[in-house]
């Protein structure tokens, strides 16, 4: 969950300082605005973020308003944040779409466990589909599909592919692979693995980039952006 992109909205500059120095140290991206406007705008550029702390009381549009909005296209998570302890708050934000609600004050800890406990659910929701930008991983039909086009991969090629991507970003050795994928009792030499890595590469045309050479050590499944 590390290097998710987090949007932190709050019209007060001490708190979003907070949010956002516990959630850097956390090891998280965070896209800061300080009204509801400026949210939205940021939102729905091209910068994809991964999660929502937002605010209720803001200046230009209020916080129910902004997530209001953006569940009209969007299910990303939001962490909505008050001042006030109404009842009646909590509940309206909950039935217009924000998956927790946090009063102030609140320990900058407890915001860090809500945000990862958050973004856990979320991945286990998605977790049978993976999309790296127009690869996408079907768990459930065991299938891989390339902008839309089925990739006619083998057992092992689908086995390897998943392999690398579940350890996304992480340099694989060539022994390591081997052992996961053909087993730790096979006795074919570390070539198996170049050769079936050069023909994944093919198979994934435009996305072959993805899988990265790690000079005089093995593999790394990293999408480029």
């Amino acid at each position: 969950m590390k290097g998710k992109n987090i949007l932190v909205v709050d019209d007060e500059p001490l708190i979003r300082k907070l949010v956002t120095d516990f959630l850097k140290k956390d090891g998280y991206s965070v896209v800061e605005a300080e009204d509801g406007k400026k949210a939205m705008d940021l939102f729905f550029s091209e910068e994809k973020i991964d999660l929502l702390i937002l605010d209720v009381m803001l200046p230009e549009y209020d916080g129910f308003t902004v997530c209001r909005e953006i569940r009209k296209k969007s299910k990303v998570p939001i962490i909505m944040l008050t001042a006030r302890g109404d009842e009646f708050d909590e509940i309206f934000g909950l039935d217009i779409g924000a998956d927790e609600y946090i009063s102030k004050p609140f320990s900058p800890n407890i915001l860090i466990a809500r945000v990862n406990a958050v973004l856990r659910r979320t991945m286990c929701a998605n977790d049978n589909i993976n999309d790296f930008n127009g690869l996408k991983i079907d768990n459930d039909a065991h299938q891989v599909t390339l902008d839309g086009k089925i990739v006619d991969l083998s057992p092992k090629e689908y086995e390897l592919l998943i392999y690398l991507s579940e350890n996304y970003g992480k340099a694989l050795s060539r022994e390591q692979i081997l052992d996961k994928v053909w087993g730790y009792d096979y006795y074919g030499d570390l070539r198996t693995v170049d050769t079936h890595i050069n023909r994944l590469r093919i198979k994934l045309d435009s996305k072959s980039e993805y899988v990265n050479t790690v000079r005089g050590y093995g593999y790394r499944f990293e999408v480029k952006k």
